[in-house]
């Protein structure tokens, strides 16, 4: 049995040699649509793994007090302009805000564009200055790599102490590749002893988390004095059960702190982690779906070319296929042989596209700054398409094959 499924394979092979034209363009043909299939949904799949990794720095079992709810503008809604959120609304939430095990995170954006000095050396004015409070780490799922985070006494006695993102931590020219812990670095003046480097969160769309230094609230609001400066709120909560509850108690909270009547509408944002990963689950949904229509009419074309193929292949062995027959060759066979042909055919287009595949993938990735990852469950599915495609395209041609007459498939010029 073995040995016949060997010179299947065989003949086979001689028989894609024999019409190498019309192989290549109908592996190029498949080839096509196992790479639309793989490239998007490896695309795909990096856009869902930064995104997700970004939203879900929010932490686990948390939700956001903000200016705007950035995922459910609409309508005339886009253009309604909320009030800012200032320090003393913040600083009343947190005062009047009693939720069981629940904690809140106070945080602020100083500057964009910050320059960090040590000694006699300085960045690009390009990091990130955070004011925040001791809950700010862990209510953003944000974690220390060395040094530790701020304690309650950093933050109520206004120490003089910062903690770095990653960048500052590895192949940093600031520091000369020094271990940035102790360090004393100046911020417009000001001068922070360095106590933390945070872990890596990469960049998303080029916003680069790891270029950022986070101070204490109050010394960040002596810095950084701006009129109309937003200020954001995060409530974690212990019991994930109890996150609505929470919810509603903080936007009732937040709502009797902006004086809002009872038929006024929310004027500002509630934002929470798992909300915004199921929309990111559901928008790469329709991308998935995208990818599978435009691969699908591709390979329905290419199954369509292979069938066609195969078809011009019996046709142009009838003779062989009678001599075959005549020497002794069965129904089954002369079958295998066939359909052998068309699985390999198949497969190489199939390879071939995921290879394309998983290049173009990459490709976009490295492009736009994504989490690159191994599809693997796309693989698995292309390889699925492919044989699922070769059967369809092989079955006809192979009964076709099987029961020519041999009399008269040795009389066939």
């Amino acid at each position: 049995m073995f040995a016949l499924l060997r010179e299947n394979i065989s003949i086979a092979f001689d028989s894609i040699k024999g019409q190498l034209l019309r192989t290549i363009l109908t592996v190029l043909i498949i080839a096509i649509g196992i790479t639309a299939l793989v490239g998007i949904l490896s695309a795909v799949g990096a856009l869902e793994n930064t995104i997700s990794g970004n939203f879900a720095s929010m932490g686990a079992n948390t939700f956001n007090i903000q200016r705007y709810n950035y995922t459910s503008q609409r309508g005339s809604e886009i253009n309604k302009v909320n009030p800012v959120i200032t320090y003393r609304e913040v600083k009343t939430f947190q005062d009047k805000y009693h939720f069981p095990l629940t904690t809140t995170a106070i945080s602020f954006t100083g500057t964009s564009s910050a320059e960090i000095k040590w000694e006699n050396e300085k960045t690009d004015p390009e990091i990130n200055v955070l004011g925040i409070n001791e809950n700010y780490l862990t209510n953003s799922g944000l974690n220390i790599e060395s040094g530790r985070d701020f304690n309650y006494f950093d933050i109520q006695n206004n120490n003089n102490v910062a903690i770095v993102g990653a960048d500052f931590g590895k192949n940093n020219s600031l520091f000369k590749g020094a271990n940035p812990i102790d360090k004393i670095i100046s911020i417009r003046g000001a001068k922070f002893k360095i106590i933390g480097i945070l872990e890596s969160k990469g960049s998303t769309f080029g916003n680069n988390e790891d270029l950022r230094v986070l101070i204490p609230l109050q010394h960040a609001r002596s810095i950084f004095s701006n009129p109309g400066i937003n200020y954001n709120l995060s409530v974690r909560v212990e019991n994930k059960e109890a996150l609505d509850a929470a919810q509603d108690d903080a936007i009732l909270t937040f709502r009797s702190i902006r004086q809002l009547n009872p038929i006024e509408r929310d004027n500002f944002g509630i934002e929470r982690s798992d909300s915004l990963l199921n929309e990111i689950a559901q928008m790469s949904g329709y991308l998935n779906m995208a990818a599978w229509i435009i691969s699908l009419v591709t390979i329905f074309g290419s199954s369509i070319a292979l069938m066609n193929i195969m078809l011009v292949s019996v046709t142009e062995r009838t003779r062989e296929i009678g001599v075959r027959k005549a020497l002794g060759a069965k129904k089954n066979t002369i079958a295998v042989q066939f359909f052998m042909e068309t699985l390999i055919i198949g497969q190489f287009g199939g390879v071939l596209g995921i290879i394309l595949g998983i290049l173009i993938g990459m490709a976009v990735s490295a492009g736009v700054g994504f989490d690159f990852t191994t599809p693997w469950l796309a693989m698995f599915w292309a390889i699925v398409v492919t044989l699922i495609t070769a059967l369809v395209s092989g079955l006809y041609p192979a009964i076709k094959a099987s029961k020519q007459d041999p009399i008269e498939s040795l009389r066939y010029e």
